[in-house]
């Protein structure tokens, strides 16, 4: 979806072409998929510092709810079939299929659908009108993967709430208040590159 500068209206550039949609979900799950790749393993936790969460809030601003929750989805199905686009784990490798569903970060990437829907929403009812409106939208998403995320990581190893809490949630929190704002500050560009 695309903001009309001069009329705060979003449009979509790509109205009634399943085959420019096609194409945005695609790069838009290997956008996601690269940005994975940017990975640091955390010694004392299964979840690694991504750069995937970036790549989730702006591809649900830029594509709206419907298609950020096929990017996302594709992105899910790609890992599960094989591919390796999730992020590294603490032994360097990546975890494909099977593993995928096993995974104590499972939770963070089922948080990456919803994110995305509630990002691209949010984008739809005007908060993307204004840098601050945006931010506000992409917390919300980023509340919407924290959620999915702890709940699966608590279940996933048997721990403690507070030691949840302190495995999946503290150590990420100014990391992606940092990738908040890039991605708010990235998202006019997106939508010039999208027109």
């Amino acid at each position: 979806m695309a903001l009309q500068a001069t009329t705060g209206v979003i449009t979509s550039p790509f109205r009634g072409s399943r085959v420019r949609d096609a194409v945005l979900v695609v790069a838009g799950a290997l956008f996601i998929a690269l940005s994975a790749q940017v990975a640091i393993p955390l010694p004392f936790t299964p979840v690694p510092l991504t750069g995937q969460t970036l790549a989730v809030l702006l591809t649900g601003a830029a594509l709206g709810s419907s298609l950020g929750l096929a990017t996302t989805g594709l992105y899910l199905a790609l890992a599960l079939i094989g591919f390796p686009v999730l992020a590294a784990t603490s032994t360097g490798s990546h975890l494909t299929g099977a593993a995928v569903l096993s995974s104590p970060t499972l939770g963070y990437v089922l948080g990456f659908m919803l994110s995305a829907v509630v990002v691209g929403a949010l984008a739809n009812r005007g908060l993307s009108r204004t840098p601050m409106g945006m931010a506000l939208a992409m917390i919300a998403g980023n509340l919407a993967i924290y959620a999915l995320g702890l709940l699966w990581l608590h279940h996933a190893i048997s721990v403690s709430w507070s030691q949840t809490v302190a495995l999946g949630l503290t150590p990420f929190l100014i990391g992606d208040a940092i990738k908040i704002i890039i991605a708010a500050g990235l998202l006019p560009s997106a939508w010039r590159f999208l027109r």
